[in-house]
């Protein structure tokens, strides 16, 4: 590990995607067809902040397998902090079957390895994560977490004791909301948006939030709008709030600030797995430098806000470029002279 201290812990799941081929079937496919890649996004952005030159720490459970151990290998060479790392002798680490659209755009679409007993980030032990945090927390800005850790009785309860560590030592709160319906039900449409029992779970953490990462879709279901202003009004703390849509503009309201840009366009498109997660990393990688003291908001300019969000896309992008959520990320350097060849949009 480079860093013994983490800015950034980085909660939830660690997985493989399993990628069909291109217009393919990964459950049908022959497995030469398939590219199989780690991912999951808490471990993505863990990655990429590592990448990116912020120090990262990962809470998960792994199985105690092969993935598993491909996944300590990566997360170590990356400079990952993994004292929050939970192992699981009786459960698989899961493998997520991806179907690629012929764009490059992808569904998940069910899961392989359950052995009878689930998946090891479903078991995620708030009694080990009651161990590792001390030591984990002595420098930590942010704590970002997502929602499929929710849909298991284990991991939920486990989310919910780091967020209320994370309230006692007053860490700030990063949600990217990452809604995917098959981990709640493994028949459910990948397009379906979260039902009456899901909203009620998901509902608790929105407050909690310092900062809001929803895809458009995300937030017309939570809050019946996209506009970041009108989503962080709706919630008490007034969160920073950035919705992004795909190859649309996205959108925010940081610091006070709102404004949209274009999004930048990829050297080329293989896969989009993990754009998100490098755009959120991206953001994340700012934010730390220039959160202030714990209580005081942030206080930063229009221009500076437009220019995160700018190295924040271009994260995005660059990871398009590439197969797979974690092999793809950018360095500051790549991302620095990726953005100094891009033109610069004006907002919208």
């Amino acid at each position: 590990m480079t860093d013994p201290s983490p800015q950034v812990l980085c909660l939830g799941e660690a997985l493989v995607d399993r990628l069909g081929p291109p217009g393919g079937d990964p459950l049908s496919a022959a497995p030469e067809q398939c590219d199989d890649r780690l991912g999951g996004a808490p471990a993505n952005v863990a990655c990429a902040l590592a990448r990116l030159g912020t120090a990262a720490g990962f809470i998960g459970r792994l199985g105690d397998d092969a993935i598993g151990a491909s996944f300590r290998e990566l997360l170590v060479d990356r400079g990952v902090d993994l004292r929050g790392l939970q192992w699981d002798a009786a459960r698989p680490t899961r493998v997520v079957l991806v179907r690629r659209h012929l764009d490059g755009e992808r569904v998940f679409q069910g899961f392989a390895g359950d052995r009878g007993q689930g998946f090891a980030d479903q078991a995620l032990e708030p009694e080990a994560l009651a161990l590792a945090w001390p030591p984990l927390a002595a420098a930590v800005r942010w704590l970002l977490v997502g929602t499929i850790p929710l849909a298991s009785e284990a991991s939920a309860a486990a989310l919910r004791f780091a967020l209320a560590l994370a309230k006692r030592d007053q860490v700030r709160i990063a949600l990217d909301v990452n809604w995917r319906p098959t981990f709640w039900r493994a028949d459910a449409d990948p397009a379906a948006g979260p039902d009456a029992a899901a909203r009620a779970a998901i509902a608790p953490l929105l407050p909690q939030a310092a900062l809001l990462k929803l895809a458009r879709e995300e937030a017309e279901w939570l809050f019946d709008t996209a506009d970041p202003v009108a989503v962080s009004a709706r919630l008490p703390q007034r969160p920073d709030v950035v919705v992004t849509d795909g190859g649309d503009p996205v959108r925010w309201c940081i610091a006070g600030h709102s404004g949209a840009l274009p999004v930048l366009a990829p050297p080329r498109v293989v896969d989009t797995t993990g754009a998100g997660d490098a755009f959120t990393a991206g953001l994340l990688h700012q934010l730390v430098r220039l959160t202030p003291a714990v209580g005081q908001p942030l206080d930063l300019s229009e221009a500076v806000v437009q220019q995160m969000v700018r190295f924040a896309a271009a994260c995005g992008a660059l990871v398009c470029a590439g197969a797979g959520g974690i092999d793809p990320q950018p360095s500051a350097a790549a991302v620095a002279s990726f953005l100094a060849q891009a033109p610069v949009p004006a907002s919208i």
